[in-house]
């Protein structure tokens, strides 16, 4: 499958994403925004999670080990 034949379907998946959005948002907008602050609880410890073994600003030397 190459990219011309792709394209119709993806477009079609866009097109039908943003009809769909547009026409939920209106019916739906308190329930989201009443959700935004518990997306952030949830977001803070995924954030921690998948970035816990980077250490940014912790550099060792080479003798040392960790703890």
């Amino acid at each position: 499958m190459n990219l011309c034949s792709r394209r119709p379907r993806l477009l079609a998946a866009v097109s039908t994403g943003i009809i769909a959005a547009y026409l939920f948002y209106p019916e739906h907008r308190q329930h989201l925004f009443g959700l935004i602050p518990y997306a952030f609880l949830f977001a803070c410890p995924l954030l921690h999670f998948f970035h816990r073994g980077h250490h940014h600003g912790q550099h060792r030397r080479s003798g040392e080990q960790r703890l």
